[in-house]
């Protein structure tokens, strides 16, 4: 038996006795930050329900924030000049801080644990890869420059507000009109869709379906801030050399198209931490996700527990300590959506 065919016989073999279950927590994981993010998108849309139509009370759920990345960059940028941890969106900027602890720490971790847009882009591949038998691969020399477009949109994002925004223009944003109402204009994008937008999206999800990671790999402005991030990081996916038997598992099974079995430290910024290049190595303690030098390896159960509770510390800090509700009225909010849209709400 070749070792390609070796290689699908043990991917598909699930019940296998040495079978690596961190696929299986991976997916866990990623579950259920999907469900938190399903279950907050649901209060969000009651709330916003709420504040046009009247009805029982629903509360704004501070978790939306995490979709409002260019506001959380903002007020980092505040926070740091002014020592103001601002009061609009400020799960948005704990929720940021979070993740980018996760990506210091823990490599891209956020991108194939947390993400659900990560989750989403996972699954669009892996269905148009049992589709058509396999995903298209773009060349080397048209991915690499494709690569670093999610740079230069991080680049244009921080540039402008890290240079081009001095104290008074960050506290003008962070609490104007504007950006009090970034989550229900956010809402609005969606559902009030223009037909350029659909078709953009349309068009994403069907590359994400041909190209694994599309999205993520070449245009996700978060995902190349935490790729920079992970640069720093003391995880590592590393390859014992002694025991490594050149079976190259490691590299036709990494979505991130990084060649592992060449590498005996992975440093590479698309390095999600997936583990699924150690899930498929057939010779054990070859290949392990380790800090620095660390003989002992990161397990997916141990990945999956530090991952978990970054996220508990930063957002139950931050309950604690009255940083995760905003302090903007529904009145307020009405106020500001009337102004927008010129129209009367129920009072």
């Amino acid at each position: 038996m070749s070792e390609k065919r070796k290689f699908r016989f043990r991917k598909l073999n699930l019940n296998a006795p040495d079978y690596d279950k961190s696929p299986r927590i991976r997916r866990s994981v990623q579950l259920f930050f999907l469900m938190v993010t399903l279950y907050t998108g649901w209060r969000f849309v009651l709330f916003v329900n709420y504040i046009q139509r009247g009805g029982t009370a629903v509360s704004r759920p501070p978790g939306v924030e995490a979709f409002l990345p260019i506001s959380s960059l903002v007020s980092l940028k505040y926070w740091i000049v002014s020592g103001d941890f601002n009061t609009v969106h400020p799960a948005g900027l704990v929720l940021l801080l979070a993740f980018m602890v996760m990506g210091l720490l823990l490599k891209r971790s956020f991108c194939s644990w947390v993400c659900p847009i990560g989750f989403l882009s996972e699954y669009l591949w892996k269905g148009g890869e049992k589709l058509m038998g396999k995903n298209f691969q773009l060349p080397r020399w048209l991915d690499y420059p494709l690569r670093s477009l999610k740079y230069l949109i991080l680049l244009f994002f921080a540039w402008g507000i890290f240079f081009g925004m001095d104290s008074a223009t960050l506290k003008s944003f962070v609490y104007g009109s504007y950006n009090r109402i970034a989550d229900i204009s956010m809402l609005y994008f969606f559902t009030r869709i223009s037909l350029f937008a659909l078709v953009v999206i349309l068009v994403l999800l069907l590359l994400s379906v041909f190209i694994k990671n599309f999205w993520c790999r070449y245009l996700c402005p978060y995902g190349a801030l935490m790729g920079f991030l992970s640069l720093f990081s003391p995880a590592k996916i590393t390859r014992n050399v002694d025991t490594c038997t050149d079976c190259r598992a490691c590299t036709e099974a990494c979505p991130a198209r990084i060649i592992v079995h060449k590498k005996t430290r992975i440093r590479s910024d698309e390095c999600t931490a997936c583990l699924t290049c150690t899930s498929v190595c057939p010779e054990p303690d070859t290949l392990s996700l380790k800090f620095y030098s660390s003989k002992k390896r990161i397990s997916a159960k141990l990945l999956a527990a530090l991952i978990l509770l970054i996220f508990l510390l930063f957002t139950g800090w931050a309950r604690l300590t009255g940083h995760w509700q905003n302090k903007i009225s529904v009145q307020q909010y009405k106020t500001d959506l009337r102004q927008m849209e010129q129209v009367d709400f129920t009072q």
